[in-house]
C-alpha cells in the first residue's frame, strides 16, 4: 500500500500497546459521524410532515444516506491506499462539511430532492471516515483486543447518537406542523411558503455542523499521527498467518459483510421508526418532541453497552458475546411486537443496549487475519452498511401495509442471522480469539 501519512514512530511502535493519542483523535471522528447519522431520525418525521410523505417515502432519507456507503466505499478504500489513512480522514471531513452546507439551499427552496442530495454527499464523507478510521483503530494495538478498542471508539459514536435527538428535537422539531387535512386546503403558493418556513429550522444546526467539521479537518491535518502497517509481523499466537489473494476467498469476511448489512438495517430501521412508533395510541401516544427524547435513550443504551463492551471484550470471546447480545435483541423485538404501553416502550429502548457491541464486533471479526487485504476488506464491510438504506425502506413499505409495530419482524430476522454468525465465528481456529492469552497482555484503553 502506498501510505503517505507521516511516518512518525511507525517503525518503533510496539504492536502490543495501544496508541492513546491516535485513539483520542479517532474517537472524535466516531462521535461526529454518529451525531450526524442520528440526526436522520429527527429529519424523517420532520420532512414527513412538511412534504406530506407516507412511511415508504419518508424512509428515502435513510435510503439516500446509506446508499452512499455502497457507492463510495470502494473509491474510499482506493483513496486510503493512495493518500493514507490520515489524509483520507481529512478529505472525508471536508466532503461532510460540503454536504452539511447543502442543507441551506435545500431548506431555502423547501426541496425534498435537494435534501436527499445533501444527505448523499454528507454520507459520502462519512463513508470515507468509516473506511479509514475503523481499520485504523483495529490496528492501534494487539489483534486480540481489536474488538475492545473498536467498541470504545464506537461508544463515543454512540455518545453522538445519544445527544443528537436532544439537539435535533430542540432546534428542528420545535415548530408546530399543520395537519395533512389543513395542508390540502393550502394554495400552491401558500403550501410552498409553509414548507420553506418549516424547513428553515435546519439551517442553523447544519451551518454550525459544517463549520465544526472544517475546523476538525484543519486540526487533524496539522496533527502528526502514526501510520498503521497491516502487513507487520504479529507476535506468536496473535495471528496464524496472513491472508493473501482475493477478499472473495475469505469466508469469515463474507459472513461478516452480510452481518454488517443486516445489523445496520435492523438498528436504523428501529431508530427511524421510534418517534412514530412511540406516538401510536396503543404504545405511548407521545408527541414528536417528547418521543425524540426517548430516541436518546435508545442510542444512549448503545453508548453504555459499548463502554462496558470495551472492557468485557478484553476477557471473553467476541463471537460468543455477539451471539448472546443478538439473541437477546431478537427476544426484545418479539416482546415489543406482542405488547403495548410501557412494556413495549422499555423493550424497544432496551434493544439499543444489546445493539452496542454488534457493529464493532462484527467488523473486527471480519477483518481478523486479513493482513494486507485489510483495506479491501474494510471497504467491503463499509459497503455493507447499505443495509441501512434497503432494510428501513422495506420496513417502511411493510409498515404502510401492516403497521409500524408488526413491521419490526424485519429486524427480528436480522438478529437471528447475527446470532448465528457470532456462534460460528466463536469456533474459528485460525486466529487466537482469547484476549487473556499470555501474548496478549491487555494494554488497550
Amino acid at each position: 500500500m502506498n501510505i503517505t501519512t507521516t511516518q512518525q514512530n511507525a517503525s518503533t511502535r510496539d504492536p502490543q500497546a495501544t496508541d492513546v493519542r491516535a485513539m483520542s483523535i479517532a474517537t472524535v471522528l466516531f462521535f461526529m459521524w454518529g451525531f450526524l447519522t442520528c440526526l436522520n431520525d429527527i429529519l424523517i418525521p420532520h420532512l414527513k410532515g412538511i412534504f406530506s410523505l407516507n412511511y415508504g417515502q419518508a424512509l428515502l432519507v435513510q435510503f439516500a444516506f446509506f446508499s452512499s456507503y455502497f457507492i463510495f466505499a470502494l473509491p474510499s478504500g482506493k483513496l486510503v491506499d493512495w493518500r493514507g489513512y490520515k489524509q483520507a480522514m481529512v478529505i472525508g471531513l471536508i466532503v461532510m462539511a460540503a454536504g452539511a452546507l447543502l442543507f441551506l439551499p435545500a431548506a431555502s427552496t423547501a426541496s425534498f430532492p435537494l435534501f436527499l442530495s445533501a444527505l448523499v454527499i454528507l454520507a459520502a464523507g462519512i463513508t470515507c471516515l468509516q473506511v479509514s478510521a475503523n481499520p485504523y483503530v483495529t490496528n492501534l494495538g494487539p489483534q486480540a483486543t481489536a474488538a475492545s478498542r473498536l467498541n470504545l471508539a464506537q461508544a463515543f459514536n454512540s455518545f453522538g447518537t445519544t445527544i443528537a435527538p436532544f439537539f435535533g428535537g430542540a432546534l428542528i422539531l420545535g415548530a408546530i406542523q399543520a395537519s395533512p387535512e389543513k395542508l390540502q386546503s393550502f394554495s400552491t403558493a401558500a403550501l410552498q411558503t409553509y414548507r420553506e418556513q418549516q424547513a428553515s429550522s435546519v439551517r442553523l444546526p447544519y451551518l454550525g455542523i459544517a463549520l465544526t467539521l472544517l475546523v476538525l479537518a484543519v486540526a487533524i491535518g496539522l496533527i502528526k499521527l502514526p501510520t498503521t502497517d497491516f502487513t507487520r509481523d504479529f507476535r506468536p499466537g496473535e495471528l496464524v498467518g496472513r491472508a493473501a489473494g482475493s477478499i472473495w476467498h475469505q469466508p469469515y469476511l463474507l459472513m461478516a459483510t452480510l452481518g454488517i448489512f443486516v445489523y445496520v438495517g435492523a438498528e436504523v430501521s428501529i431508530g427511524s421508526f421510534l418517534i412514530n412508533y412511540l406516538g401510536l395510541p396503543h404504545i405511548m401516544n407521545f408527541p414528536e418532541r417528547t418521543a425524540a427524547h426517548y430516541v436518546s435513550f435508545y442510542w444512549g443504551g448503545a453508548m453504555i453497552g459499548r463502554f462496558i463492551g470495551s472492557y468485557v471484550l478484553r476477557y471473553i470471546s467476541t463471537g460468543k458475546a455477539l451471539a448472546a447480545a443478538a439473541f437477546i435483541a431478537f427476544c426484545l423485538v418479539l416482546t415489543t411486537m406482542a405488547t403495548g404501553g410501557p412494556v413495549a416502550l422499555y423493550s424497544v429502548l432496551a434493544i439499543g443496549f444489546f445493539n452496542s457491541i454488534m457493529f464493532p464486533s462484527i467488523f473486527s471479526l471480519g477483518l481478523a487475519g486479513l493482513g494486507e487485504l485489510t483495506s479491501k476488506g474494510s471497504s467491503l464491510l463499509v459497503q455493507a452498511i447499505v443495509g441501512g438504506a434497503l432494510l428501513p425502506l422495506a420496513e417502511g413499505h411493510l409498515a404502510d401495509r401492516v403497521g409500524v409495530q408488526h413491521a419490526f419482524i424485519i429486524p427480528a430476522v436480522c438478529y437471528i442471522y447475527i446470532a448465528i454468525f457470532g456462534f460460528v465465528a466463536s469456533r474459528r481456529k485460525d486466529i487466537d480469539q482469547d484476549p487473556r492469552h499470555p501474548s496478549h497482555t491487555a494494554t488497550a484503553h
